[in-house]
């Protein structure tokens, strides 16, 4: 979901500090270690504070907070899972669950879960962490992803602006790209939007949905998962490639790029739009020149396609019971207490991005349209679980195959069919030695 640390501290420099799940202390109660990659400053404010309110009020099960970071946790959790050293409490992304779950890793926390949290995150939520039947952790936060575009550009190019209730299609966002792309050479030129595919599997896998594919399919009865690329789910990497490769109206050279690489350009005007996902607003808000004028808009959707082609796929953040933990019922406990809802809206603004719970959603804090909050809470109600999660072999298959593959074909190296016969073919072969 993010790799976006900006945090010195990582998570290999704190699990030598965990000294075993839920193991007393030298003097009072027992302690669960709860691992939190938060990593922007409000959140990480949030988080602790959080904890530290927990202790207060606990005189029993103490909870001690420690500081990972996103860029190697899967990493440092498979050392530390295989030590014996993980923390109690693991904060995550749904991505995550998969290796881990079936790994026997994580606890089930199917019968801990109280009904009230079980009711206040929607049953399609729940399924981002359910893996055969289990459930491996709490989605409590999600990330849509959205546009965020150069106000003025829009209204110079007699653009219209886009809300919740009128979305654009693709087809309409190609249109208005070509209006807004300005042919002149050199540093002069400028393009209606850039398509920042450092990780190019995720987003194409997540934004298949928005035309009803899927690329990866699970078999219901157990077998291994298959890759498939039909028409529907090439759509959106036909449309990227398109626009990069024919259209001209993105550059070939974002296609290396992070989302954070990519706002000097939006700053200079060199892009009118950008698709990211909708905590780059932070980034945004502090970091745009003084007087430049920005808005949030819905991601574009697909034609006939299924939920009126807004569906996107998410990993969300999960809060996770290490299996060796020996105070299970305890740390639920303090899951529920970060999830609550008053917390969950804490916890949402300090990342900047929806929380799962359906309360939640309409605090006023969120529901508002100043920064562009309303419109991510509005795409709240059509996210679903990204085709990878709960793939075995998804890893791999992504490392090796996916991701050089579609570099290749959104440069315009590779055609459509090559790019179909190495996702399928091979990719069929590395799921093949996996059972999902």
């Amino acid at each position: 979901m993010r790799r976006r640390t900006v945090l010195a501290g990582v998570l290999g420099s704190t699990t030598v500090a965990v000294s075993g799940c839920g193991s007393p202390s030298r003097s009072g109660p027992p302690s669960l270690d709860f691992l939190s990659l938060a990593w922007q400053e409000e959140s990480v404010k949030v988080n602790k504070a959080l904890v530290e309110q927990w202790n207060a009020q606990q005189s029993q099960i103490k909870v001690r907070y420690v500081q990972g970071s996103w860029d190697d946790v899967h990493d440092q959790l498979l050392t530390s899972f295989e030590g014996g050293a993980a923390p109690d409490i693991i904060h995550d992304e749904g991505n995550d669950l998969t290796d881990f779950g079936f790994g026997g890793y994580l606890a089930d926390l199917t019968t801990l879960i109280p009904a009230s949290l079980r009711r206040r995150i929607p049953e399609r939520t729940w399924d981002t962490a359910r893996l055969g039947g289990a459930v491996y952790g709490v989605p409590f936060l999600q990330e849509p992803r959205v546009l965020i575009a150069n106000r003025r550009l829009l209204e110079e190019a007699g653009v219209t602006v886009t809300d919740s209730a009128d979305v654009w299609t693709w087809t309409e966002f190609e249109d208005v790209c070509r209006r807004l792309s300005h042919r002149a050479g050199g540093a002069a030129r400028r393009y209606g939007t850039a398509w920042p595919m450092k990780s190019p599997v995720s987003v194409t896998l997540n934004l298949a949905l928005t035309n009803g594919g899927r690329v990866l399919y699970k078999d219901p009865g157990g077998g291994p998962s298959q890759v498939r690329f039909g028409d529907a789910d090439s759509a959106f990497a036909e449309l990227v490639r398109r626009q990069v490769v024919q259209d001209g109206t993105a550059p070939a050279s974002a296609l290396a790029l992070g989302g954070g690489d990519v706002l000097p350009g939006f700053f200079a005007g060199r892009y009118a739009i950008l698709p990211l996902d909708f905590s780059y607003r932070q980034q945004i808000q502090q970091q745009a020149p003084e007087g430049f004028d920005w808005v949030v808009l819905p991601l574009p959707v697909g034609e006939s396609a299924p939920d009126g082609g807004r569906a996107q796929g998410v990993s969300p953040q999960t809060l996770s019971v290490s299996a060796a933990c020996k105070h299970r019922r305890e740390a639920m406990a303090f899951i529920d207490f970060m999830t609550s809802t008053p917390h969950m809206v804490r916890l949402a603004q300090g990342d900047w991005m929806p929380p799962t719970d359906a309360v939640a959603l309409s605090d006023p804090a969120l529901s508002t349209a100043k920064l562009g909050w309303s419109t991510g809470v509005a795409l709240a109600g059509h996210l679903a679980a990204s085709p990878a999660l709960g793939v075995r072999g998804y890893a791999e298959w992504s490392d090796k195959i996916a991701t050089p593959a579609l570099q290749q074909f959104y440069s315009g190296a590779i055609g459509l069919d090559s790019l179909r016969r190495t996702l399928v073919r091979d990719g069929n072969r590395v799921l093949a030695r996996y059972r999902s």
